[in-house]
């Protein structure tokens, strides 16, 4: 079965913590057994993320695993792909002058997951988190010796604090492959990861990680039979304005305080 996994595949598993190996390589042998010449014609083509970056979400323990947030699949952009679900690689400064930074605004997704913490934490108010509202929270984040986390990377690493797998459907991104097609390719994959999880929450006696499944995810995961075990919080995806107000999105990630710095005392709310 080696045969059928090309190097490149196996070479990316140095970006994966050593716990996570064994489970990954017998996710991909699952793959290549699944679907005989797909792990071949991928390495044959041109797919994102580039850089050996496709386990780079495994960064951390097994047991460090938390909360799962299962994203669609990679940013269509080389730049912006990281192997991370939902970390768009091209933003970096969160801040503007009067809000959110340009990058940030292109970035729908993190746009809107931003202002649902904003709004978690009564920094904005339901309905009223765009023009003249953004300007008082960003007067507050940009203020000399603010509290308040400054670079997308900042926001990363406080969702790896907090013991997310920033885990896509799709571990890959190929503009002439159908999402979905690739999605189904990873599933034995994605099947192995969610079975380590379990194993390992009943081996040290301790809670299964909690399943956040935004938009097209939860169908994604449907098929697999350890996502019946998982606890989960659903939602729509956050490229949907009314993701802002989700209650279910607020009441997890509220309490996390993810735009406070962690050496920093609770954020100031005008």
């Amino acid at each position: 079965m080696s045969d059928a996994i090309p190097a490149l595949f196996t070479d990316a598993l140095k970006l994966a913590h050593a716990s996570w190996r064994p489970v990954l390589r017998a996710g991909l042998a699952a793959v290549a057994e699944a679907s005989p010449a797909y792990l071949r014609e991928l390495a044959a083509d041109t797919f994102l993320p580039t850089g050996g970056r496709i386990f780079a979400a495994f960064s951390q323990p097994l047991e460090s695993v938390r909360f799962v947030l299962v994203g669609e699949g990679p940013y269509p952009r080389v730049e912006s792909a990281t192997g991370y679900c939902f970390m768009d690689g091209a933003v970096d400064a969160l801040w503007s002058d009067k809000g959110l930074s340009r990058p940030v605004n292109r970035a729908t997704s993190l746009r809107n997951f931003m202002k649902m913490l904003l709004v978690a934490d009564g920094h904005l108010k339901k309905g009223q988190t765009s023009g003249a509202a953004m300007e008082p929270v960003a007067e507050q984040a940009n203020a000399s010796g603010s509290p308040w986390i400054q670079t997308r990377a900042e926001l990363q690493d406080k969702l790896l604090e907090h013991g997310f797998l920033l885990l896509n459907a799709a571990l890959v991104f190929r503009p002439h492959v159908p999402p979905l097609k690739e999605a189904r390719a990873w599933q034995p994959l994605l099947q192995a990861v969610l079975a380590a999880l379990a194993e390992n929450a009943a081996a040290r006696d301790a809670g299964l990680p909690v399943l956040v499944l935004w938009g097209k995810a939860a169908e994604l995961l449907s098929g697999l039979p350890a996502n019946a075990l998982f606890p989960r919080v659903v939602s729509e995806h956050p490229y949907n304005l009314s993701f802002i107000d989700h209650p279910g999105m607020q009441a997890l990630f509220g309490p996390m305080h993810l735009l406070q710095r962690a050496d920093a005392e609770s954020l100031p709310v005008k």
